[in-house]
């Protein structure tokens, strides 16, 4: 069973997260009785979240030290790579720099797009006859319609539109990827945190879940046991640095709060259950309706090996 660590923070500065970073790193490498460093491919991606825009996004800092730590153990910075899924919202949180300063790199290192494209192969991705957005009703706001069920004898649905394709270099171009969510809660899915940022915010043609309550849960579970990405993802660490309990997945300040924590495990659906309630801890003080511990998507994750839904007290180590 892997563990959710925990590593108190001073301050949110680049410095203090290098520390952690490092610690939180030994933990793990005590724990799996092996060491991080570079490996037959000798490069390593970053998952980042941007979606929300800077109000709540993954921290830079973070992302600096985590960098800088994988440097300390023999890779060199060209060999670190960050990715996301849109290039608008990259450049908006500072993962990317201003037009007018022109590059595309963030402090040198290459930043990959997801949506352009350029990183798909036709091996892999997932397949789901949910439709794409440009099957809902016309003239209906996405967010508040229902999906038009496809039919089957309709040739109008091709089979590329059941295609949600996957970045190909976070499967056959690293030695392993980190997952570096921010964290919501999410009126359709409930939680957008760990799982949720590796999967539905990590592949083409994944809009259509978001409107899906019934279709959501099993993709965001069924991605995230795909074997071969299942395979490099390594781990999962998130920052308290700002997460936001209530009113996700944009971004709304009267809801937005902070704890000096770092926390990270080998387990996205344990790291989840850990953060469901600190979120739900909140809720609770302001008398607003708690997220289920039995939220679906990590139920079926659990029941497809990909972590553990329950998290017993005692798997949550503090780090020192």
């Amino acid at each position: 069973m892997d563990p959710v660590w925990e590593y108190s923070l001073d301050n949110f500065e680049l410095r203090t997260y290098k520390g952690a970073v490092d610690s939180l790193f030994e933990a793990w490498e005590e724990q799996k009785g092996q060491e991080i460093k570079p490996g037959e491919k000798q490069r390593v991606g970053l998952k980042v979240y941007t979606a929300a825009g800077p109000g709540l996004m993954t921290s830079k800092n973070l992302v600096r030290a985590v960098i800088g730590n994988l440097v300390d153990r023999g890779y060199a910075p060209k060999d670190v790579f960050i990715i996301d899924i849109n290039k608008e919202w990259m450049r908006a949180c500072g993962y990317l720099p201003l037009l007018s300063e022109g590059g595309e790199t963030f402090h040198g290192h290459e930043v990959m797009v997801i949506n352009s494209g350029d990183f798909f192969e036709d091996l892999w991705y997932y397949d789901s006859h949910v439709p794409p957005r440009e099957h809902y009703l016309p003239g209906i706001t996405p967010m508040v319609q229902e999906f038009v069920e496809p039919d089957p004898e309709d040739e109008s649905q091709l089979p590329e539109d059941r295609k949600s394709f996957l970045p190909a270099p976070l499967i056959e171009d690293v030695d392993f990827w980190i997952n570096l969510p921010a964290v919501s809660d999410h009126e359709v899915v409930e939680l957008n945190g760990a799982l949720v940022n590796a999967t539905l915010w990590n592949a083409s043609n994944t809009y259509r879940f978001f409107h899906s309550p019934s279709n959501a849960p099993a993709a965001i579970a069924e991605m995230a046991a795909i074997p071969e990405l299942l395979e490099t993802w390594n781990m999962n660490i998130i920052s308290l640095e700002k997460y936001q309990f209530i009113g996700g997945p944009q971004f709304n300040s009267l809801y937005a709060v902070s704890e000096k924590l770092l926390v990270m495990s080998s387990d996205p659906v344990s790291i989840d259950a850990y953060m469901i309630e600190k979120m739900n801890a909140w809720r609770e003080r302001y008398r607003f309706p708690l997220i289920r511990k039995d939220v679906s998507m990590l139920v079926y994750a659990d029941q497809l090996g990909v972590g553990m839904a329950h998290l017993d007290p005692s798997r949550i180590i503090a780090v020192e």
